[in-house]
């Protein structure tokens, strides 16, 4: 019987070629309120996601501008957001947590009139996604607090207007590895194109049929 090396044997707790533990959940709380003033998108009293668009969908001057403004205000909260990003070295103080993240770009949004869209999306509880580490995409804020060394997508949209607003970006915690930094600049370069032609909105009608054929949301 072949002797399993040490690499096979590690406990579950912590990584061998890092200092840094695996991801474990935190405590979810309350799901934050809504004004009953801002209008809400239509998953929200049926928590079913919406079915996937059959084809192209072609905005006029007034639509564009409202996507406009949804794209726009939704950078400035994950601007905002990516400055909370922080921990603290001291043991006996935490860095911040998740749902410390979520509270005030929560509050953010609706002091501008707008939902956060990922509340009640198919029953989700928060109104930002926070992906630490190996959580891959679409993690729910909760009572962890961020390490040295994580590093953390923070996915924000908003619906403003009836039209929503999508943008994330990857922050490093601290001192990073540079297996993480080269992870995260594997993506920068989609993550640009994507921003820049979400900000032109010059491609709607003339690259629609080429992300559709990739099953790709334009």
């Amino acid at each position: 019987m072949k002797k399993r090396t040490k690499s096979h044997t590690r406990n579950n707790e912590e990584f061998a070629d890092s200092k840094r533990q695996r991801l474990k959940p935190g405590t979810v709380s309350p799901t934050r309120p809504v004004p009953n003033n801002i209008p809400k998108p239509p998953y929200v009293k049926s928590r079913k996601p919406p079915g996937i668009a059959s084809g192209p969908e072609i905005h006029n001057e007034k639509g564009i501008a409202c996507m406009r403004a949804s794209g726009r205000l939704a950078a400035q909260v994950l601007q905002y957001a990516g400055t909370l990003v922080k921990f603290i070295v001291i043991p006996w103080q935490p860095g911040i947590t998740t749902d410390e993240i979520d509270q005030p770009v929560h509050q953010m949004i609706i002091d501008n009139g707008a939902y956060p869209s990922p509340h009640g999306y198919g029953g989700f509880p928060k109104s930002v996604c926070t992906s630490v580490n190996e959580c891959i995409c679409h993690g729910i804020p909760d009572s962890r607090a961020l390490q040295d060394g994580d590093i953390i997508n923070i996915d924000v949209t908003v619906y403003l207007n009836g039209y929503h607003g999508d943008t994330s970006a990857t922050f490093f915690v601290g001192e990073v590895s540079e297996e993480a930094i080269s992870l995260v600049k594997v993506g920068l370069p989609g993550r640009l194109f994507i921003t820049k032609l979400a900000l032109s909105l010059f491609a709607v009608e003339s690259l629609s049929p080429y992300f559709l054929a990739d099953n790709c949301a334009l």
